[in-house]
């Protein structure tokens, strides 16, 4: 999670925080390209020279080095790029063009702060070029309407989904993971949202989904004066977006569930936690269970350890884990000021991600629970799932299903999951919107 894109930041060879607008965007442009270029080369050196502060705390001579020859590992053999693009992000200009690789192609982004240094180096999915529509056996079964999630001053665009007939309808509220994401939660051609809305307004149940405080708003998320928390980032849109559900006349007030992927999962417990009337259940898929910088730390190594040159990388992890070791001592007298925080996110953001302890706040809970968990899910493992059951261990209404084939974003596959496997268009299977729509429409205990 961060300001505008939190945990999705951990891959060292994907996301780097970016935050600033460039200038003179003529040489930008070039100067994107020779960045491009020496990347391809291998030429650590002469790219470190042009990076940023913030950007040097998370990359070293090494790690660019290596680089290319590590996404060609998992892309195939590099081929070619293409023509050079700008499109605006949170108030900066991003620089990005497709790198094409011989199994998979990659998009190159870049952005320069005002001096020209470099503070965004990513690899990302080439998004589809267009959404993919709805099929029309979809459409037969389902309406949509746009909607506005407002909390204070902050309007965040949505869709509600309903089936095309009924009334008196249970609705689920979609909670997103981690970074900027829209209404769907798209990540390359995939869109696990929408996925769900579909299949589970089919099933009879209303979904509202609307895009995240920090896509619509970056480094502006948080109230004037204020820094940004996860609170801000999606806690009170979601009671937001309750409160909206209950005006809904189609929509059964008293049959309102929360549903949060990743860190919305980690966050659903709160929700309910704050709500001020309690929701129908909350449904955790793959929602971390543990501390934010254990989470970070860990898929740093995971992803490292699958690298030809993780050697030449273990200063850096070792850094890292010195920058989670200090952040656990926040707000006692042996934190350190001078070690940079974790993930580039403030105090006030480890402070309240510290205090917050889902486990604890779970066991409270005595509310319907769904968890479900990837098998294959290298960025919230098994060891989540296993701590949400031993929390959770004598609630009468909590249920747990993990699936053999499925990576944290839902996706069938096989062996061990990577980040280069998001890129690849895939549909949350029917079953797991089976599992989830059986949950919501169970006989109530007793009948």
């Amino acid at each position: 999670m961060t300001k505008k894109n939190l945990l999705k930041g951990i891959c060292l060879l994907w996301l780097l925080l970016a935050v600033t607008p460039v200038l003179q965007a003529q040489d930008r442009a070039q100067q994107a390209s020779e960045l491009l270029d020496r990347l391809i080369a291998g030429q650590g050196d002469s790219v470190y020279v042009h990076l940023d502060d913030n950007i040097r705390k998370m990359l070293s001579v090494e790690m660019l080095n290596g680089l290319f020859k590590q996404l060609e590992q998992q892309a195939g053999k590099y081929q070619s790029y293409g023509e050079w693009n700008t499109e605006p992000i949170n108030g900066m200009t991003v620089y990005y063009c497709d790198v094409k690789f011989e199994r998979l192609p990659l998009r190159f982004l870049t952005a320069f702060n005002p001096d020209g240094k470099v503070n965004t180096i990513r690899f990302v999915p080439v998004p589809p070029e267009k959404t993919t529509p709805p099929t029309t056996s979809v459409q037969d079964k389902i309406k949509e309407t746009d909607i506005q999630v407002c909390t204070g001053n902050f309007k965040l665009p949505g869709t509600l989904t309903l089936p095309k007939n009924g009334k008196d309808l249970p609705v689920v509220i979609l909670v997103h993971g981690s970074g900027a994401s829209d209404r769907d939660e798209t990540v390359g051609a995939n869109k696990p949202f929408r996925d769900l809305a579909y299949g589970l307004a089919e099933r009879g149940i209303a979904v509202i989904r609307y895009d995240k405080r920090t896509k619509v708003y970056g480094a502006d998320s948080a109230p004037a004066g204020k820094e940004i928390t996860f609170d801000e980032e999606s806690v009170d849109d979601a009671l937001s977006a309750i409160k909206l559900a209950r005006s809904i006349p189609t929509i059964n007030p008293e049959r309102i569930y929360i549903l949060g992927h990743s860190l919305g999962g980690t966050l659903a417990p709160r929700i309910a936690q704050r709500s001020d009337k309690v929701p129908a259940g909350i449904i955790l898929l793959a929602g971390a269970a543990r501390p934010l910088e254990d989470l970070f730390i860990s898929q740093v190594k995971f992803l490292a350890s699958a690298l030809p040159s993780a050697k030449d990388i273990e200063k850096e992890i070792a850094e890292l884990q010195k920058q989670v070791d200090n952040v656990k001592r926040l707000g006692t007298d042996t934190f350190d000021i001078t070690t940079p925080l974790p993930m580039n996110l403030s105090q006030a953001y480890w402070m309240l991600a510290n205090q917050y302890k889902p486990l604890e706040v779970v066991r409270k809970l005595t509310l319907p629970i769904l968890v479900l968990q990837g098998e294959r899910d290298y960025q919230v493992t098994m060891q989540d799932f296993e701590l949400w059951q031993s929390a959770l261990a004598k609630h009468p209404n909590a249920i747990f299903k993990s699936y053999p084939r499925l990576n944290h974003l839902f996706q069938e596959g096989e062996g061990k999951s990577t980040p280069l496997e998001y890129s690849r268009p895939s549909s949350i299977p029917s079953y797991v919107t089976d599992d989830i729509a059986a949950f919501i429409n169970r006989p109530k205990p007793g009948n």
